[in-house]
């Protein structure tokens, strides 16, 4: 039984990372689709539809920096705590890169047909790393107490 108390404590450690990067390639992917089809409908300004499907991979960075943080000896008194605080947050970057994903793609899709609105286009993918960045420092403050 303790075996299965300690897994959890280590899925907790790298389940940051883990849905991170797979939140950061979903979004990256669903934005970078979204660039590839606004590049064949426009004639310029192809820099900014890439850089706007990168947006997403900030989620991976904000899991690896958790896992650092988490890791430590996994026993039976701090593994639930790990694995709470690791999963949890590991959520909210999974979902957070799939939307920031699909927010860029709107953003990248209304600007190739106003291109006057691309810096305001970008708010609702901002606003959602916002809450990314919310999950990041609840993860950073609740593990120098575990």
């Amino acid at each position: 039984m303790n075996e299965w108390i300690l897994a959890l404590g280590w899925l907790g450690i790298y389940a940051p990372m883990a849905f991170g990067a797979i939140g950061s390639a979903i979004g990256c992917s669903i934005a970078g689709q979204a660039s590839i089809g606004a590049m064949l409908e426009t004639d310029g300004g192809y820099g900014r539809y890439i850089g706007i499907s990168a947006f997403p991979s900030t989620l991976v960075i904000y899991g690896i920096v958790i896992m650092f943080t988490l890791e430590r000896d996994v026993t039976t008194s701090n593994s639930g705590a790990l694995f709470g605080v690791g999963l949890l947050s590991g959520l909210a970057l999974l979902f957070s890169g799939i939307w920031q994903g699909r927010a860029c793609a709107s953003s990248i899709n209304a600007s190739k047909e106003k291109p006057d609105i691309f810096t305001l286009s970008l708010a609702p993918a901002a606003i959602i790393e916002g809450f990314a960045v919310f999950a990041f420092v609840f993860a950073l403050v609740i593990s120098g107490n575990i």
